[in-house]
C-alpha cells in the first residue's frame, strides 16, 4: 500500500547513509547479525538493534524472510498473465479472486489494455495451462493473454536506495 500524503500526519524522519546501508546489508542476507553489519557501518551491535527497531517502527521494515528458488522446489514455469476484465470489475474482487490460487505469486492492476497482470508460477506448462484455464473460468474474467517467461534477466526486491 503506498503511504496517503496527509498534512495532518508528523513528518517522517528521513533515513541516514547508515539506515540504508543497514538495510542494504539486512536486504542482501536478513539473517546477518547485529554484530556483523555495525561492523560494516561502523557501529556497536546494540545501536544496530536500536536502529532496525526504529525501522521497524517507522513501518520501512515490515518483516524478515527467507528467498526460495522456485525451480529447486520443483515450480521450474513462470508466466505474465494479462487479465482482460469486465467494465465492473473492482482491483477488490479481482484481489480476492488472485488470491485463491497459489501459483500467482502477484497480481497488479495496469494501465494499458489489460485490466491486470499476474505472475504465475508452475511445474510444468501442463500446470501452467491448468491455471490460466482456471483463472479464465472466474465470471468477471472475459479473456487472458499469456506470455511464458523464458530467462529472467533481473530481479529486485528494491531500487537501490
Amino acid at each position: 500500500m503506498l503511504p496517503v500524503d496527509d498534512a495532518s500526519a508528523p513528518p517522517r524522519p528521513a533515513m541516514d547513509r547508515i539506515d540504508a546501508a543497514i538495510l542494504e546489508h539486512l536486504r542482501r542476507d536478513a539473517r546477518a547479525s547485529f554484530a556483523r553489519i555495525g561492523t560494516q557501518v561502523n557501529l556497536s551491535a546494540p545501536a544496530v538493534k536500536r536502529r532496525v527497531d526504529r525501522l521497524r517502527e517507522r513501518g520501512i521494515i515490515e518483516g524478515f524472510s527467507v528467498r526460495l528458488d522456485p525451480a529447486a522446489l520443483g515450480w521450474a514455469t513462470e508466466a505474465q498473465v494479462e487479465v482482460f476484465a469486465a467494465a465492473s470489475t473492482s482491483p477488490a474482487r479481482m484481489r480476492e479472486a488472485f488470491e485463491r490460487y497459489p501459483e500467482v505469486v502477484a497480481a497488479s492492476t495496469v494501465t494499458g489494455e489489460a485490466d491486470a497482470v499476474v505472475q504465475v508460477r508452475a511445474r510444468d506448462v501442463r500446470h501452467l495451462d491448468e491455471v490460466v484455464e482456471r483463472i479464465n473460468a472466474e465470471p468477471f474474467v472475459q479473456r487472458t493473454r499469456s506470455s511464458v517467461v523464458l530467462t529472467p534477466l533481473v530481479r529486485r526486491d528494491l531500487p537501490p536506495g
